[in-house]
């Protein structure tokens, strides 16, 4: 399987346009940010795009919260920035909900997380979501035990060169195919798509 994520969808529209284009997955926002969502849209967004892995975005909130919106969604992942609770992590397997901890490259915590407990690791730079790139430099020190999610500042152009040097199992991408804030462009989604998925499997990420 090569996982393409198309992060930061605002809209059933988007969500099809992502599905047609043939991703993997699709990110909706439950933090704050220009992107966020509330559980209803979410929930259309989720049925509006079957076939697809829907992750849910979150960033230091609070357990219920995350459990919330979950259940309300029907989201089947939870990405978690910020601390991950060792009591949510288990609420959450118990809900058979998939867990990716996000990692933004070099700092001390991508150094130290012990990711044997969380199903990939998505790795950014210090600003998610911003589109801003960032060095890939730090994993010439650092190896994962599970699939790393590459992240930051990806676009149609850059993503094959990317995917060439880090070698990830998947890519994910938000700003780098939108028309304005929250708004996804279809060239440059079907662009983006087939670019990343014509890499991966280049480079036999599986």
């Amino acid at each position: 399987m090569h996982f393409v994520k198309i992060c930061g969808i605002t809209s059933v529209h988007d969500a099809v346009v992502v599905r047609e284009a043939g991703a993997s997955a699709i990110g909706v926002n439950f933090t704050t940010s220009t992107r966020r969502v509330g559980a209803p849209l979410a929930h259309e967004i989720v049925a509006s795009s079957p076939g697809l892995i829907h992750v849910g975005i979150f960033r230091d909130d609070e357990s219920s919260y995350v459990l919330a919106m979950t259940d309300a969604s029907g989201i089947d992942v939870v990405q978690i920035h910020g601390t991950l609770d060792g009591t949510l992590l288990e609420e959450l397997r118990g809900r058979n909900v998939g867990v990716i901890k996000a990692l933004s490259v070099g700092t001390e915590e991508f150094f130290s997380f012990d990711e044997t407990n969380v199903d990939a690791v998505h790795l950014d730079g210090l600003e998610p979501g911003s589109g801003r790139e960032h060095s890939w430099e730090a994993l010439t020190n650092r190896s994962f035990a599970v699939p790393v999610i590459a992240a930051g500042g990806l676009n149609a152009d850059s993503v094959a060169s990317v995917i060439e040097l880090v070698k990830p199992w998947g890519v994910d991408v938000a700003t780098g195919v939108e028309s304005s804030p929250g708004v996804k462009d279809p060239d440059r989604v079907t662009r983006f798509v087939q670019m990343a998925m014509s890499a991966l499997e280049r480079e036999g990420a599986a």
